[in-house]
Order: C-alpha cells, then structure tokens, then sequence
C-alpha cells in the first residue's frame, strides 16, 4: 500500500487516480499509524513553499516523514513535495525543508532571461539522465518527455542528481538519496511515461 501524504497542500486526486490505473492500493490519509505502516509515501505538493513548510511542522507531519526515512521507508516527492526534500528554500524568504536532499532551492529567473524563457516553466520537457540510470527510470528512457511547472528549481544538489532538463540552463528533474526520491515534474501529469515512473516507485519496499 502506498500512502499520499495530505497535509492541506497537492492534487491529491489525479495522484490516487494514477496509482488506481496501475492497480496500486493508494490512501490519502494524513494519519501517521496509516504512513508508517504503509509499504511507501508519496509527498506531494503545489504552491509556495513557506506555506507548505509551516503545514508540515505545525502538523507534526515532518517528524512523521523524518522517522518514515530513518526506517528506510521509500519516499518519493513530487513537484513542491520535492523542493520540501531539500534542506532550505529561497522562496519569498528562506524557509526550512526536510533535509533529505543537500542543496536549496532558487528561482528560476536568477539563471534564466526571462525574455526568453517563460517563468514558471510550464510543459512537456526532455529527462536526461545522470549518473547510472536510476531505478526509479528502468521503464523510460533518456530523452522520454515529462510535464513540469515551477518557477523554481533544486540547486546545489550534485550529489543527488538523477536527471535534468534544459530550459535555460541544466534544470534539476529528479533527485534521490538513499530510500528518497524526487521529481520536480508531475508523474501524475505525464502521461505513460509518468505512469511508468509510478510503476518503478510501487516496486520498492
């Protein structure tokens, strides 16, 4: 069973939606009995990231999820759920993340003209791959294309880095370490490609 964490912030139903399509069992709960016995947890997210920090450790979710990781439980975070993976953001301000992936996260319009380059980037882009390939990616390929929206972006993260996209500049598309992954992109978004990655995350345990 799969657990999509709802603390108040994410598309909570095309999610739940997508892992049906597979033949996933997936709850949206927000108890945490339900998200540490669940066999993997999905993080959500959309909107800004102080918002969704505050929710996390004002409900307690954040100890929750911290305590999920340290058991070895497999974490995949999805667009702003992924940013809240890193340790610190730079939106409006500086706010504290989960700390599960090194780096920060920064606008976009800092390594981009934005007379060129639409801010947020919004649309299908290409994954390039880093490193050796993840196991989150063994049913796509490099060059597969995914639906992304955001304005910013994770930074510093080399060590973590499982895949790019252009836009400007080398964007970060995913992210893991350990038991936790992270797509900037919307897997729930992106067609059979995104199924398929949804389709690798559901195999680990």
């Amino acid at each position: 069973m799969t657990a999509i964490v709802d603390y108040g912030v994410g598309n909570l139903f095309s999610l739940k939606s997508s892992f049906a399509y597979i033949g996933e069992n997936a709850v949206v709960t927000n108890q945490p009995e339900v998200i540490l016995s669940a066999d993997r947890i999905i993080l959500p997210g959309v909107g800004a990231f102080g918002d969704a920090s505050e929710k996390l450790y004002s409900s307690g979710m954040a100890d929750i999820l911290k305590k999920a990781a340290a058991q070895g439980k497999p974490i995949l975070g999805i667009c702003l759920g992924m940013q809240l993976l890193f340790e610190k953001s730079y939106e409006y301000g500086e706010h504290l993340g989960l700390g599960f992936i090194k780096g920060s996260v920064k606008p976009i319009s800092e390594r981009v003209d934005a007379s060129v380059y639409k801010i947020p980037q919004i649309g299908w882009n290409a994954l390039k791959f880093k490193g050796e390939k993840s196991p989150l990616f063994k049913y796509i390929n490099e060059g597969d294309h995914v639906y992304f929206v955001h304005s910013y972006y994770g930074a510093d993260c080399d060590e973590s880095l499982i895949a790019t996209t252009e836009y400007g500049f080398e964007v970060t598309a995913a992210v893991s370490s350990g038991n936790v992954y992270g797509t900037q992109f919307h897997p729930e978004k992106s067609g059979d490609v995104g199924l398929n990655i949804l389709k690798a995350f559901v195999s680990f345990s």
